[in-house]
């Protein structure tokens, strides 16, 4: 593990790395040190168009320049971006398949201090319901940086969810790691249950595994950084090895990543036990970033005792079987 960054911080890096074709074009709602874009407008800043508190008219202008051919990336916090332009965004950019990637920044608890109304906790289900719309939730600064490059290079809509707290690393020492929309990586080997996670939470997910370890039990660790589309294979793969289920993620129960693998689930030959952390069907309070994931059970802790519960919920299933 390496030094700690948030996503948004990484993110904005990438973009300065990657963003030197001429057709890329990087627009913001008047918060370029938050969503970390400052670091492409100090380079193109020709190519950077600062649009002022107007998400809505933001997200049509870029509309316009991908009609016209660009690449555009709109950036604000996650709760305008799904939210407030939720409409443009529908139907002004995946209605029409433009390319257009819809850039979130603070999203989740974390944002912390700034309370409730800026917690975007609905974002990822208001964006993987959109006909056509990818959407790619990175877990730290080593992944962001590749998702970057991959949502540059792929066509279409795409929805791109950062965070404000620095995290650690936990990707780039992964042997054989590679990044690839729509597809998820096995961090760790397990073949108890499995723990499916993403964003910032699955770095906790792998602070459960170690936890579980003590008890002799042995979790699978998956980032899905891509919700949608989502990685059957390997759910359906995670579902028949090891019978239990564990969806990790710092956004509502709610139609997020968890929805996403039940749903597989549903459909696959191995509707396998299934529990849930996130936020459960509540808003967010003010508070630090890390106690707010405490209070709200987004913890290793809670993430093992949920592991637990699967494997147990497993074991009456086959007692009954």
């Amino acid at each position: 593990m390496g030094e700690k960054i948030s996503t948004r911080e990484a993110y904005g890096r990438a973009l300065a790395e990657y963003g030197g074709n001429p057709d890329i074009y990087v627009f913001d709602a008047d918060l370029k040190k938050c969503t970390m874009t400052e670091y492409f407008a100090e380079k193109y800043p020709e190519r950077f168009f600062n649009i002022g508190i107007a998400e809505a008219n933001m997200v049509n202008i870029a509309a316009g320049f991908a009609a016209c051919g660009g690449t555009a990336l709109v950036h604000t916090f996650a709760i305008f971006a799904a939210g407030r332009a939720y409409d443009q965004v529908r139907n002004g950019v995946a209605y029409p398949g433009l390319n257009v990637k819809v850039v979130g920044s603070h999203a989740g608890l974390t944002v912390g201090e700034d309370g409730a109304t800026h917690q975007a906790l609905e974002d990822i289900s208001l964006m993987r319901t959109i006909p056509g719309m990818t959407v790619v939730v990175p877990s730290d600064a080593h992944e962001t940086r590749l998702a970057a490059k991959a949502i540059l290079e792929m066509e279409g809509p795409c929805y791109f969810r950062t965070g404000r707290c620095p995290v650690e690393c936990v990707t780039d020492s992964v042997e054989g790691y590679e990044f690839e929309i729509g597809k998820g990586v096995t961090l760790a080997p397990g073949d108890d249950v499995t723990l499916i996670a993403c964003g910032l939470m699955v770095e906790e997910a792998l602070k459960a595994r170690k936890l579980l370890e003590k008890d002799g039990i042995q979790a699978r660790v998956i980032d899905m950084h891509t919700i949608k589309p989502v990685d059957s294979e390997v759910i359906i793969a995670a579902a028949r090895e090891t019978g239990a289920i564990v969806t990790c993620e710092e956004h509502s129960v709610i139609g997020g990543l968890g929805s996403a693998v039940a749903e597989v689930l549903a459909k696959s030959d191995y509707p396998v036990p299934q529990e849930f952390v996130g936020v459960d069907d509540v808003f967010g309070h003010s508070g630090h970033a890390w106690d707010l994931l405490e209070k709200y059970g987004l913890s290793p802790e809670e993430i093992a005792r949920r592991a637990k519960t699967a494997i147990v919920r497993k074991q009456k299933n086959k007692r009954n079987a």
